[in-house]
């Protein structure tokens, strides 16, 4: 998810490429093992290998990879390859991102 992505839903009327954005990062979190890793990962203290993540969600290692993949790519995770293992972290300027684009002004009537 690149600084340019993703303006706020109560924002001005969103571009074609907004609109794309904004659904790929809406589509990597339409997972209930995506949402329980970014979980996992939010409440950790760093990097966490994937190692970890697997027995936490219960599910096989490849399957785990498969979803850290999807949330690196839509640039909710940062990566980092430590000798045959990769350790995950979130992108906490992609989360304010994220929280900013859903956070809406609420009108009073």
């Amino acid at each position: 998810m690149s600084g340019a992505c993703c303006r706020p839903l109560d924002g001005p009327p969103m571009s074609s490429d907004d609109a794309e954005a904004t659904a790929a990062l809406f589509k990597a979190l339409a997972d209930p093992a995506r949402v329980r890793l970014v979980n996992l990962l939010a409440a950790g203290d760093g990097p966490v290998c994937v190692c970890e993540l697997t027995p936490a969600l219960g599910l096989s290692q490849p399957t785990v990879s498969h979803h850290l993949k999807k949330l690196t790519q839509a640039g909710l995770l940062v990566r980092e390859q430590r000798g045959v293992w990769a350790y995950y972290s979130l992108d906490r300027a992609a989360l304010a991102r994220l929280a900013a684009l859903v956070e809406a002004q609420v009108v009073s009537v």
